[in-house]
């Protein structure tokens, strides 16, 4: 659990929201980087690779009258694997689950086949409220972003639509508010100064992924999958915490585009992923990378129940 101390907010007289929203949208549409301006720190991975988030990860964002509960799904794609299958029936099920869901859609891209299937998809989801969140407004230009709104506005009947910009904050407030609108009157969900409810050893494995995402080949991401196998701290030492992991590929050839040249590449991903374990944990990292393969395990029903991706 990620904490931010135990601080505590006065709230004022009157209803207290609270609830669960989830985002949808195709993927690399700026979900979990949206996610993580809302809570206000980082909690889910983001990558310029499309399918980055594999999990429904939840980030919790306090107001003083309200939590909001946001679920971070991968983005709704065709599946083309066993793996693919398991986050779309993941997706799915979290829409069920949720008091309001955002339609993330990006401002600098044209709305494309994917979005208007999202939107038929929504469209058969009657009892919750959407919100359609125009995303990446940073990249676009005004006009490009008013011809965005109103050809979001015509994929359906949304509760709100919203431009915001997770990068520059424009308007992320808004749509928090938006969004919070739409919860059920009740008591907080969790304490006040959680912002996940994640496993450490799973937020560690997810910036270890993040780190091994970075500049490798279009194919290569997909196979990528991360494991904690163990991590504690030294013993004897206060400030120092030991993480041994393993990166899981499909075959032979991607292992060595991992590993690099004489082991340049794996220690260039180990550094960067070792310095955003540091600042999640608050304390120095020991960081033991080993990379194996598992003949596609993206397929396989065993291998995806051993790495964590359950039916």
């Amino acid at each position: 659990m990620t904490t931010l101390g135990d601080t505590t907010t006065e709230r004022p007289d009157g209803e207290y929201r609270a609830g669960f929203a989830c985002f949808i949208g195709r993927p690399n549409v700026g979900k979990s980087t949206l996610m993580n301006a809302l809570v206000g720190t980082k909690v889910a991975i983001t990558s310029s690779r499309p399918q980055t988030t594999r999990r429904a990860i939840r980030g919790i964002v306090h107001r003083p009258a309200a939590q909001l509960v946001v679920v971070d799904t991968p983005g709704l794609h065709k599946p083309r694997t066993l793996l693919g299958e398991r986050l779309d029936s993941l997706v799915r099920s979290t829409l069920t689950e949720v008091d309001v869901i955002g339609f993330c859609v990006p401002a600098d891209q044209p709305v494309g086949p994917g979005d208007k299937y999202i939107a038929r998809e929504l469209a058969a989801v009657k009892k919750t409220p959407v919100v359609a969140i125009v995303t990446k407004t940073d990249l676009a230009a005004p006009e490009r972003i008013a011809e965005q709104l109103l050809a979001v506005g015509r994929l359906g009947e949304f509760a709100d639509i919203v431009p915001c910009s997770a990068e520059s904050g424009f308007q992320v407030a808004l749509a928090a508010d938006l969004l919070i609108g739409h919860l059920p009157e009740g008591m907080p969900l969790y304490p006040e100064g959680d912002l996940t409810d994640e496993p450490e050893q799973v937020l560690v494995a997810e910036l270890i992924r993040e780190a091994a995402l970075e500049g490798v080949r279009e194919e290569l991401p997909h196979s990528i999958a991360v494991v904690v196998d163990e991590m504690a701290p030294r013993e004897g030492r206060d400030d120092l915490v030991d993480v041994y992991a393993h990166l899981f590929v499909e075959r032979p050839s991607q292992k060595g585009i991992i590993i690099g040249h004489k082991g340049a590449r794996l220690r260039e991903v180990g550094a960067a992923a070792r310095r955003q374990i540091e600042a999640l944990l608050g304390t120095k990292v020991f960081l033991d990378l080993r990379v194996s393969v598992l003949k596609d395990w993206q397929r396989d029903p065993k291998q995806l129940r051993r790495l964590g991706f359950y039916d």
